[in-house]
């Protein structure tokens, strides 16, 4: 009997399942399809895309990229999101574990209550609508820089990020702070040397949003900023295509190079976004 029980467990075993097979092969061409075709493009010249848009050029030209760094200011943008984008990643960090962990600690109160969702209801105001609003009182404010963007990334970013954290805070134990209130631990001390710690997994899955999030961002930095100097990588994209539009072949190029940096960031942070759905889903 349990030589056939075996030999059933291995037949599901080395059964495939079909439909699932084909979803996810399909799935996984429609992302490396245009992949290939903006690779392709980007190492052609303006004659090989009369051949058509998949063919092979006998001669791959890489000095595309180079005139896409030189066109474009590719470094001094790089710079700039680079900085913008960490910058905002740990703000935004430690300002939405501590809200959050207010909330989640006092949400039996009808203060906090309200004050939470306050914060969920901020997730249902579409932008354009306190676009022009926001662009007045920034001006106003001389916050037209990089400073004013990052302020606005960590506090736009509070909405959908305190839901994440109460979410998560909910499921660690009191129990924890009371017996280090106990041992004659402050309440800073409690939140910097245990639930600070403890939330790594949602600080990681928080930070990979919120780099995501700012590194691809264009409407943010297209009405903030007023010094060319202080653009971003996607916003030199967006006025290298407005000026160069038939170019193909460099505005490709320079879109890989844009890719290349936070495809990196992504493979290298990976493990821990799915450390972070793994744990939250055992608590």
């Amino acid at each position: 009997m349990l030589e056939g029980l075996n030999k059933s467990k291995k037949r599901k075993i080395g059964k495939i399942n079909w439909p699932i097979t084909i979803l996810m092969m399909l799935g996984t061409t429609t992302v490396i399809f245009p992949l290939i075709i903006t690779i392709l493009i980007a190492l052609k010249s303006p004659e090989d895309m009369m051949n058509g848009v998949l063919s092979i050029p006998k001669v791959f030209h890489f000095e595309n990229f180079t005139r896409a760094i030189e066109m474009t200011n590719f470094f001094k943008a790089l710079k700039n999101s680079l900085f913008i984008t960490s910058v905002a990643v740990v703000f935004t960090i430690f300002t939405s574990c501590m809200v959050g962990y207010v909330i989640s600690r006092n949400i039996h109160k009808k203060c906090y209550k309200s004050m939470y969702y306050y914060f969920i209801s901020a997730m249902f105001v579409p932008f354009p609508i306190i676009m022009l609003a926001l662009v007045k009182q920034v001006s106003a404010w001389n916050m037209d820089n990089i400073i004013g963007l990052i302020v606005l990334y960590v506090v736009y970013g509070l909405s959908t990020n305190v839901f994440l954290y109460v979410g998560f805070l909910k499921a660690i134990p009191k129990e924890l702070e009371d017996a280090a209130r106990i041992d004659g631990a402050s309440t800073w001390q409690v939140y910097y040397k245990i639930i600070f710690p403890m939330c790594k997994p949602i600080h990681a899955t928080v930070a990979i949003i919120t780099t995501l999030w700012c590194w691809n961002d264009v409407m943010l930095p297209l009405i903030i900023l007023s010094d060319p100097e202080f653009t971003t990588i996607p916003l030199v994209q967006f006025i290298f295509q407005s000026q160069f539009g038939t170019n193909y072949n460099l505005a490709f190029a320079s879109y890989l190079l844009g890719l290349l940096p936070i495809l990196v960031f992504y493979l290298v942070a990976q493990k821990w976004i799915i450390s972070g759905i793994a744990k939250g889903a055992i608590k």
